[in-house]
């Protein structure tokens, strides 16, 4: 299976996801070790706090790009939300959480994808190399 297989617009996911600063973004597929979805996407918030911001931002982008999540959970905690939108499972970690489940041990079989390739420059962002003339 190739990246392009993927009937899934991923950038929005990841747009969704750095809306709110979410840290150590992965893109995991899993389309050939499980059929509860074809991408996990993991990101970490750095607090409580946050990772409920992360996951609230993630569900309300997504909904007014006409996405809407099967089940959520964990949103009020903010230790680990889970938003499952079918072919895409997030999952919104607080860091300590992160390191104690290890998922990407888990499912270290898993292909990473790389998220640069599903960031788009938005309009009216700086595309220059950040030297000053």
């Amino acid at each position: 299976m190739t990246l392009e297989d993927l009937d899934v617009p991923l950038n929005l996911y990841v747009r969704a996801a750095l809306g709110r600063k979410a840290r150590d973004l992965l893109l995991l597929d899993v389309r050939e070790l499980t059929t509860l979805a074809d991408v996990f996407m993991l990101c970490t918030g750095r607090s409580n706090r946050q990772v409920s911001a992360i996951a609230d931002h993630i569900r309300r982008y997504l909904k007014d790009n006409g996405i809407r999540p099967l089940y959520v959970e964990g949103l009020k905690e903010g230790h680990w939300a889970l938003l499952d939108y079918g072919q895409v499972v997030i999952h919104v970690f607080y860091e300590p959480v992160r390191q104690f489940y290890d998922l990407e041990s888990l499912w270290a079989d898993a292909r990473r994808l790389p998220v640069e390739s599903f960031i788009e420059e938005q309009p009216g962002e700086d595309q220059g190399d950040g030297a000053t003339t």
